[in-house]
């Protein structure tokens, strides 16, 4: 039975010693085995996963690598687990944890900064000098579960306490792990300023980044927001989740001029671009008025060329972001507790642990035009194994 030393637990939540775990092989390549259980440090907590949705990045790592790094490279044959969109119930605290409790329901984020560098110090802990840096040696203190250290296609993972966002009752298992996506909106809108409140907002790319990053505007008082894209289907969810306006690319002759038209004829002040098509950049630069800031939520798998003079001519402001930082999961959990929006209109999948290839497949190929496809434990089944 599960009982290491320093670390508390409940009969009321038996945890095994082993768990059931997906890792990757070869590009493309997942295998389900048999990990131990890992065990809470200082400051941590274990999480038994109950759902863990299926994101974009999922796939970039499970089949070409980056931005995973582990043990300083590339994350094949490594007995990596990766996911990181996940959700659970916390089952032991690690050594002196008093802020959460067991059986405590709770989302994640993915980066638990070193706390020590430079980056952390500022609150920019999805910008850790130490990425990467200590799969296996867990003591500088860095994690990016399903990045840098194991994530979340599995039973159980270990959390640190900062990672956490406490959910109400009434929040849905699949909910709640749309909560990290959101955050990512949320730091996106927060990196441009924050103060969005009547200001004109275009987000590019209704994919689940782009689609909550609408409801976010909105929910933030943005106006109006724009949403652009290829699909009808996903821009009438964006309509729903609070875009004023849509603009499908493929039946305008110029998207930058219907942007333009829908905001009295002038540049909005802020894009938000989630498509990573390898036109985006400028669309969005000459989207802005002169002064706009522009934040890139993705990025296409080349390099891509940008129109540096026109971004100097007319001050715009470009920024990057990575992950959900500086918070914004707190915010956009709070948003979703108090039914700003309805994040599970994107959610359109769910499959069982022992289904993730298929559920990969699913989000990878779009199989019945998925968006957002979350994977749930089967209720009950670890504590039963627990309590044998």
């Amino acid at each position: 039975m599960y009982a290491p030393a320093g670390v508390k637990t409940s009969k009321d939540f038996p945890v095994p010693d082993s768990m059931r775990a997906w890792v990757l092989g070869d590009p493309g390549e997942l295998k389900l085995i048999d990990k131990k259980v890992p065990v809470p440090g200082k400051a941590e907590v274990l999480v038994r996963i109950d759902a863990v949705a299926i994101c974009a990045t999922d796939l970039e790592i499970i089949y070409h690598g980056p931005p995973a790094l582990i043990e300083g490279g590339l994350p094949y044959n490594k007995n990596f687990t990766p996911g990181h969109e996940y959700m659970g119930t916390v089952v032991a605290l690690g050594p002196g944890v008093d802020e959460y409790r067991i059986g405590q329901r709770v989302t994640v984020e993915i980066h638990a900064g070193c706390g020590q560098c430079k980056r952390c110090r500022e609150g920019m802990y999805t910008s850790c000098h130490n990425y990467g840096m200590n799969y296996g040696e867990l003591n500088k203190g860095h994690r990016a579960n399903g990045f840098t250290t194991d994530g979340g296609f599995c039973e159980y993972q270990v959390n640190n306490i900062n990672t956490l966002v406490a959910i109400p009752d009434d929040m849905s298992d699949e909910e709640a792990t749309l909560v990290v996506t959101a955050g990512t909106a949320m730091y996106g809108l927060t990196e441009l300023g924050g103060l969005v409140a009547g200001e004109s907002v275009v987000v590019t790319g209704p994919g689940p980044i782009g689609l909550l990053g609408v409801a976010v505007a909105k929910a933030l008082g943005a106006h109006p927001v724009i949403l652009t894209g290829t699909r009808d289907n996903r821009l009438q969810i964006g309509k729903e989740l609070g875009a004023d306006h849509v603009v499908n690319i493929r039946k305008v002759n110029d998207v930058i001029q219907a942007v333009k038209d829908l905001n009295g004829g002038k540049g909005v002040d802020y894009v938000v671009e989630c498509s990573a098509a390898p036109n985006a950049v400028n669309e969005a630069l000459k989207m802005v008025n002169r002064g706009g800031k522009v934040c890139l939520a993705a990025f296409p798998h080349g390099e891509a060329s940008v129109d540096i003079a026109h971004i100097v001519r007319n001050n715009i402001y470009v920024y990057g972001i990575r992950g959900e930082g500086k918070s914004a999961t707190h915010r956009a959990e709070a948003f979703m507790k108090q039914k700003r929006f309805d994040a599970t209109k994107i959610h359109t999948h769910t499959f069982p642990l022992e289904d993730l290839p298929t559920a990969i497949r699913y989000a990878k190929d779009r199989v019945e035009d998925a968006i957002k496809v979350v994977v749930k434990m089967k209720p009950g089944a670890a504590q039963k194994i627990a309590a044998e």
